[in-house]
């Protein structure tokens, strides 16, 4: 504990240790008793002006320890390691005292003059609260599993035949070209999107297959205020008997509505991917201005979400399933993107900045 408290008057400029002899041993010998003293003197002070000329004394841009450090250079080469190291731990030795010090007397200070009221509730310390990835994905997974959807993972250093020609994406296949591939080797990729696991899951269960493939996933792309060279998606399948696009439209219409709300439109527009058939761009109306037209969604009232389709029949030869008795959907999405439209977030950059107040937004 600091010794006696308030009354002590204020402290006078202490004259700063000679600094003739510049051996090794000196300095860690002057840096030790340089923090003995000022140790005992913070412990009598009761005044922060008081402490804050013991930190310039001491601590300053010519205090007594700064002093020992521009003086290194003139003792032993073996010498100088310890040295610093010594006089970094007078530092913070010292800078503890110091801060410690100044919550005591401001402390006594308050129950001197009366100002403190110990029946008050103590403070609530500030809490974490979850990312926007995290609460996105969450979110999306519970909508989900109420559908009847399992939720799955899968390894993000994938084989290059799981990512691609399990996916009717062979070696030659102009597809790959689109996808910006960090390869580990030749054979071995960061996965460019979750599907993967959807070839993996076909292996080891016979149909009915309803599951969703939330994760990271990797792209050598060139940075913008959408794209990032690593980023979060979601891919859903959905194997069965008589599986339909009508059901695929109806489930990603559900699945809209309770994300963002129930005036929510879905709209498909033709596309192409190489593992369905046929393939389709999937939009969701703007959740900003509802479809007017403003400048989130280019003033079209509609913002593109992602990709989907029905399961390419190849695809199925990859995993033993009959395409003659079986169908299904596939779909993909950007977890990053939700997240953007729906918190109100302007980068996709702003997720890997570890911006704390990201974390504060409503």
């Amino acid at each position: 504990m600091f010794a006696a408290g308030c009354g002590a008057s204020r402290l006078a400029a202490a004259s700063s240790f000679p600094m003739k002899d510049r051996t090794g041993p000196s300095m860690l010998q002057e840096a030790e008793a340089i923090e003995t003293r000022a140790l005992e003197e913070i412990g009598r002070a009761d005044d922060p002006s008081d402490l804050e000329d013991i930190r310039i004394r001491y601590m300053g841009k010519n205090g007594d320890l700064t002093r020992i450090l521009r003086s290194v250079g003139k003792a032993a080469p073996e010498d100088r390691p310890r040295i610093g190291q010594r006089v970094n731990q007078a530092k913070q030795a010292i800078g503890e005292a110091l801060e410690a010090r100044r919550a005591a007397c401001e402390t006594g200070r308050e129950s001197a003059s009366g100002t403190l009221d110990v029946t008050l509730p103590g403070r609530r310390p500030p809490l974490g609260s979850k990312h926007p990835l995290t609460l996105i994905r969450e979110e999306v997974s519970e909508i989900f599993r109420d559908m009847g959807f399992s939720v799955v993972d899968g390894p993000e250093v994938e084989w290059d035949y799981y990512n691609f020609e399990a996916l009717n994406i062979p070696r030659d296949h102009p597809a790959r070209d689109t996808q910006d591939t960090f390869y580990l080797g030749s054979d071995i990729v960061l996965r460019t999107h979750t599907s993967p696991v959807q070839v993996r899951v076909m292996e080891q269960q016979q149909p009915p297959v309803r599951v969703i493939v939330p994760g990271r996933t990797y792209r050598n792309e060139n940075p913008d205020a959408t794209h990032a060279f690593t980023f979060h998606q979601c891919e859903g399948l959905y194997v069965d008997k008589g599986v339909t696009m009508a059901q695929l439209k109806g489930d990603m219409t559900y699945f809209a509505q309770r994300l963002f709300g129930g005036k929510v439109k879905v709209r498909f527009l033709p596309d192409f991917f190489p593992f369905t058939e046929p393939s389709v761009q999937y939009d969701f109306s703007c959740v900003a201005c509802g479809g007017g037209g403003c400048r989130i969604c280019k003033n079209t009232g509609w913002l593109e979400i992602s990709g989907a389709g029905m399961v390419d029949p190849a695809v199925f030869g990859f995993v033993d399933y009959d395409p003659e008795l079986y169908t299904g959907y596939a779909f993909g999405m950007g977890l990053d993107r939700l997240a953007m439209f729906k918190y109100g977030i302007e980068s996709i950059h702003m997720f890997l900045e570890n911006d704390l107040r990201l974390l504060e937004r409503p």
